[in-house]
C-alpha cells in the first residue's frame, strides 16, 4: 500500500513507526528539512521538502497512485486542504486529516466532510484520542489499557498480574474461564515477556507479571478485578505533568469526578499554564521546573494515586514515571513518542506506557485494512491488533464454522456476540448474518486474516 503521510512532527513520525511495520511504501512531506532528516535516520521511508497541500508537490511524489492520504501537519486548514487536493486532482481513494481545533470538529459542521464539500473520509485528533483512552485508565484503576466494543456493551481490559497468591493462580486458565462464564467474561489472551499466549484447548497458566486480557460487560468490570486481586480502589489524588490538549481533556472531565480528591497539572512553561489555568475551575495548575522538589512537593507528588505525564519529550516522562515510581502506591503512566524508549518505559516499576503511535493508528486501523471492520484497537508495536467485525447478510462467512475459518495459528476469534448472548467456547460455533466478532490478529497475519474477512 502506497501511504503520503504529510507532516512530521510527533505524530506523523509516530504514524510512520507504526506503518512502517507492515508493507507499506511511505512517503513523508514536511517543510522542515531537519524533522525530514530525522524520520529518515530511524525509518525506510521517502522524505519529501515541501508543503503538503501543495499540488506541485503532491504530483511530485505520485499523489495520483497513493492509496492513502494521511494529512498530520499542525496545521488543520492545510490538512484539509491537502485533502481536497488529493481528491480533485490525484482522486485518492482514502484521504485522513488530523483536525484539532473545536471550530472544525462541532457536530453542527458535520456536512462539510462530504465529496462536495471537503472531501475528508475521516477526521482524527489524536491527542484527544490519547486523553480518552487515559480517562479509561481513570474509570478502571489498575487496569493498563480499556478497549471498549460493541457500542461499549463489550470491553477488553488488561491488567499487570502482581499478586502469586490468588487463588486462581493453581487452576489453568480454561478452569478459571469455566468460573468466569457467570459473569459473561473469559480471559482471552495473555502477554508473557515478549510472547504472546490465546487461550485455546491446551492448559495455561497464569505466572506473575503476566499481563492478561479479559473480555466482559463493562459493569462486570470490578468485580472481575477483585477475583485476580487487583486494587481497585478510585484515584483520589493525580498529577498531571503538561499543559496540552491531552492534559485539558483529561483534568476538565476528572473535575466532574465524584472521587477525585486532588487534582494538578505541572506546566514548565509559564505561558501556557497560565492559559491552561483560566479554562480549568476545579484543577490546581502549577508554573515551574517539572522535577524540583518544592514543585513536585506544591504538587502532592509523593502522595498522588497516579501520576500522568504527557509532555511533549519522551526523556521528561520517563524522569517523572521513575520519580513516581519510588512511591510505592503510585501508578506512573507515561507517554512515549519514540520507539527507542519503549524498553526503558516497561522496566518502571508500576509504569503503563501510553505509545502515541498506538493511539493514533487504532484511530484509522479501519481504513488501513480491507476486513469489514467496525471498531478496531492496535495493542503496541508488534503486538498485534483486535477489531470488531460484523457479518451481514451478504458476507461469505455467513454459515461457516469458527473451524472453517482456517484462522492462522497466532490469531483468533476471541468471541462471538450473537442476538443475545456472547459466546466465548468457538470450537463448533456456526456463524449467523449480524454476528459480531472480535478477533486478535497478530502482526504476522494480518493480510491472511484480511483475506478471510475481506469487505
Amino acid at each position: 500500500m502506497k501511504i503520503v503521510i504529510g507532516g512530521a512532527s510527533n505524530v506523523g513520525k509516530s504514524l510512520v513507526g507504526y506503518l512502517s511495520l507492515g508493507n507499506n511504501d511511505i512517503v513523508v512531506v514536511d517543510e522542515d528539512s531537519a524533522k525530514l532528516d530525522e524520520i529518515a535516520k530511524d525509518y525506510d521511508i521517502q522524505p519529501v521538502s515541501g508543503s503538503i497541500s501543495n499540488p506541485e508537490v503532491q504530483e511530485s511524489v505520485g499523489m495520483n497512485k497513493a492509496d492513502m492520504l494521511i494529512a498530520v501537519t499542525e496545521s488543520d486548514e492545510v490538512n484539509l486542504v491537502a485533502c481536497q487536493v488529493a481528491y480533485t486532482l490525484f482522486n485518492v481513494p482514502r484521504k485522513i486529516a488530523r483536525v484539532d481545533s473545536q471550530y472544525f470538529l462541532n457536530p453542527l459542521w458535520n456536512k462539510l466532510y462530504n465529496e462536495k464539500s471537503l472531501p475528508v473520509d475521516l477526521v482524527i485528533t489524536p491527542d484527544i484520542e490519547i486523553a480518552k483512552f487515559l480517562l479509561g485508565l481513570f474509570k478502571l484503576p489498575g487496569s493498563m489499557a480499556v478497549y471498549p466494543f460493541l457500542n461499549e456493551k463489550l470491553n477488553i481490559f488488561s491488567f499487570r498480574q502482581k499478586d502469586a497468591d490468588i487463588p486462581f493462580m493453581k487452576f489453568s486458565v480454561n478452569h478459571i474461564n469455566s468460573k468466569l462464564a457467570e459473569l459473561s467474561a473469559a480471559v482471552v489472551l495473555i502477554l508473557r515477556g515478549n510472547h504472546r499466549i490465546l487461550i485455546g484447548e491446551d492448559d495455561v497458566y497464569l505466572q506473575r507479571n503476566d499481563i492478561i486480557y479479559i473480555t466482559c460487560p463493562p459493569e462486570q468490570n470490578i468485580e472481575i478485578m477483585r477475583l485476580f486481586g487487583v486494587d481497585h480502589n478510585p484515584y483520589e489524588r493525580t498529577v498531571l505533568f503538561g499543559a496540552n490538549a491531552i492534559s485539558y481533556y483529561l483534568a476538565s472531565n476528572l473535575e466532574t469526578d465524584d472521587n477525585l480528591i486532588k487534582s494538578c497539572i505541572v506546566e514548565s512553561d509559564e505561558t501556557k499554564a497560565r492559559r491552561l489555568a483560566e479554562r480549568l475551575e476545579n484543577t490546581s495548575v502549577i508554573s515551574g521546573e517539572i522535577i524540583s522538589d518544592r514543585i513536585l512537593e506544591d504538587a502532592g507528588f509523593a502522595t498522588a494515586d497516579i501520576s500522568v505525564a504527557v509532555t511533549e519529550k519522551d526523556k521528561d516522562n520517563l524522569l517523572i514515571s521513575l520519580l513516581a515510581s519510588k512511591n510505592k502506591d503510585t501508578q506512573a503512566v507515561s507517554l512515549i513518542n519514540s520507539r527507542e524508549y519503549n524498553v526503558l518505559a516497561t522496566n518502571i516499576r508500576n509504569n503503563t506506557i501510553v505509545d502515541r503511535s498506538v493511539i493514533t493508528v487504532s484511530g484509522i486501523l479501519q481504513y488501513l485494512r480491507r476486513a469489514r471492520i467496525y471498531e478496531a484497537y492496535a495493542l503496541g508495536r508488534e503486538m498485534g491488533e483486535i477489531w470488531e467485525i460484523r457479518l451481514g447478510e451478504d458476507s461469505r462467512n455467513v454459515g461457516q464454522s469458527i473451524k472453517d475459518l482456517d484462522m492462522p495459528e497466532n490469531s483468533a476469534v476471541l468471541v462471538v456476540a450473537g442476538a443475545d448472548k456472547y459466546t466465548y467456547n468457538l470450537k463448533d460455533y456456526q456463524l449467523k448474518a449480524e454476528d459480531r466478532l472480535i478477533v486478535y490478529v497478530s502482526p504476522a497475519d494480518i493480510r491472511t486474516v484480511e483475506a478471510i474477512f475481506y469487505r
